[in-house]
């Protein structure tokens, strides 16, 4: 049987990292493909720095392996797509420039297999790239995009084409995880915690992505096209960061034996999927709530087979290359057999008329009668309330919180206006609102 020609685009910590699984493991790789794996190209501007890192050999390096200028490297790009004998590209550039974009589109288009770990441009700009590679008859391989190490997509693909997935939920961010439960366990704060998790290289210096629930989202709308076969705008996606959970909502959260996570969650209702990321009191009994520190956990509810977990490292630039090295050898072995992506007719329903019990903390000013005040207005919008939390003073102002019983958002926000209108000063802040998931 003909090798499988690889080109990588990139050779930075993941592409560097691919090349040297392809390399050092050529022959176990080729023995679990049933055909020869060959390494022809590296498209990299700089091969020394390269060479040097991972030890690879510079015949590998289109030019040699010396340094090529931006314009050289963009030609040598084209000759990886152009050439007949490539069968897989694998993209590890990064980012969602054009550039990115129309390399990888060009990739498919030329009728080559692609692979990447490349989520974000596959989430917000992946439509046409998806189309073009079922127009062309080839494959995307994504595994390592999603999750990292945990095999989710061949899971999905694979697995549950006898069944029918009606919700995919979980922590898909290891940073945020990470962040989340250094404030939990040593009762950090929010910035002392996002500092530990840079320096013990969890967080880039802009986490931007990370804590404002981006990169989670990403994550989730390959998994909602995976799962529900519809595409999802970063846009049209509920999102909310952990930017703003403070040390008194990991405490509220505790005392009702819950632990605050990013969640990602999707749920199909009838011809409707709803879709949300953002915080959540996750109770102690639900597995989530102990999937701790740089670990992700993806969670799947289907019609026949019901509750299945999967958990593990979801970031990291071996259990990345791992997994792109994964999606290589499925192509050699099955070839064209995974080309199909399910498309469905659902549409994208309005989260808010998802009813959960809700953690809803508030800061006030420490005057008598507060809480009966705030109860009440939460009492007459038909709310039930399961529990109080203890007051925690500082001079002039009072925080606390309140469980209720399920319950749509629009109650909530009614009560809140209830609030405001009886006395517009006594709220300090506006009141944090978090669903809570058994």
């Amino acid at each position: 049987m003909k090798p499988l020609n690889i080109a990588i685009l990139g050779c930075g910590t993941v592409g560097g990292g691919v090349a040297k699984i392809l390399t050092e493991q050529k022959d176990l790789l080729s023995k679990r493909a049933g055909r020869e794996i060959n390494l022809k190209y590296i498209a990299e501007l700089n091969p020394p720095a390269a060479i040097n890192r991972f030890g690879l050999d510079k015949k590998y390096f289109i030019g040699g392996g010396v340094e090529v200028s931006r314009e050289d490297a963009g030609k040598n790009i084209q000759k990886v797509l152009t050439d007949p004998d490539v069968d897989v590209v694998v993209e590890t550039m990064g980012g969602t420039s054009n550039f990115v974009h129309d390399t990888c589109f060009g990739v498919v288009h030329n009728g080559k297999n692609l692979v990447t770990a490349n989520k974000a441009l596959l989430a917000e700009r992946g439509v046409d790239i998806f189309q073009e590679a079922e127009n062309q008859n080839v494959k995307i391989g994504y595994e390592a995009a999603v999750c990292g190490a945990i095999p989710i997509i061949k899971g999905i693909k694979e697995s549950f084409t006898g069944d029918i997935i009606n919700e995919v939920c979980g922590i898909f961010n290891g940073t945020s995880n990470y962040i989340l439960t250094q404030m939990q366990q040593k009762g950090l704060d929010f910035d002392s915690a996002l500092k530990l998790a840079q320096q013990n290289g969890y967080a880039e210096a802009d986490p931007t992505l990370d804590i404002n629930g981006g990169d989670a989202s990403h994550k989730l709308i390959l998994l909602i096209k995976l799962a529900f076969g519809i595409d999802v705008s970063m846009e049209q996606l509920s999102r909310i960061g952990i930017q703003n959970i403070t040390k008194n909502d990991i405490d509220f959260a505790s005392e009702i034996n819950a632990s605050i996570k990013l969640i990602c969650m999707a749920k199909r209702e009838g011809n409707q999927i709803f879709a949300t990321v953002r915080p959540m009191a996750v109770k102690n009994d639900n597995i989530l709530s102990s999937v701790n520190f740089a670990v992700n956990a993806v969670k799947l509810e289907a019609e026949y087979s019901k509750t299945h977990f999967f958990i593990g490292k979801g970031a990291g630039s071996s259990e990345t290359a791992m997994s792109i090295v994964s999606d290589i050898v499925f192509i050699a072995r099955h070839g064209l057999s995974d080309t199909y992506t399910e498309k469905n007719s659902f549409s994208l329903g309005d989260t808010n008329k998802i009813e959960f019990p809700y953690l809803v903390s508030f800061k006030t000013k420490n005057l008598p009668g507060t809480t009966g005040l705030i109860t009440t207005a939460i009492g007459n919008q038909q709310i039930n309330i399961e529990t109080v939390s203890h007051n925690r003073f500082s001079g002039e102002t009072a925080d606390f919180s309140i469980e209720t019983a399920s319950c749509a958002i629009e109650q909530i926000e009614k009560a809140i206006n209830e609030i405001k209108s009886l006395n517009n000063d006594l709220l300090l802040a506006e009141p944090k609102v978090l669903p809570i998931l058994f």
